[in-house]
């Protein structure tokens, strides 16, 4: 054993190689699929915690909220006129 590490905790080197050597025989169209699914996958949980704090919160507000999640305040301000700080972020 070389005394690197896994990638995740909870992986053994012999799992996350197969990993990696299905990764590489992977066509870049699955490769792009798989990470647009996750990206889907995120933003969906994003989306449903912010429904968990703010279950008033309509569909505009929704977006808003997920926005202030990635933009910096006075990008938020500056383009959409929402400070998340006055808000609460998402």
């Amino acid at each position: 054993m070389d005394g690197s590490r896994t990638q995740s905790a909870d992986t053994s080197r012999e799992a996350e190689n197969i990993l990696i050597e299905a990764y590489r025989r992977m066509p870049p169209w699955e490769k792009a699929a798989r990470v647009s699914a996750l990206t889907r996958s995120c933003l969906e949980l994003a989306r449903a915690g912010i429904r968990l704090r703010h279950p008033e919160a309509g569909e505009p507000e929704i977006r808003l909220r997920l926005a202030s999640l990635w933009l910096d305040r006075e990008t938020m301000i500056a383009v959409f006129g929402w400070d998340p700080r006055e808000k609460g972020y998402g």
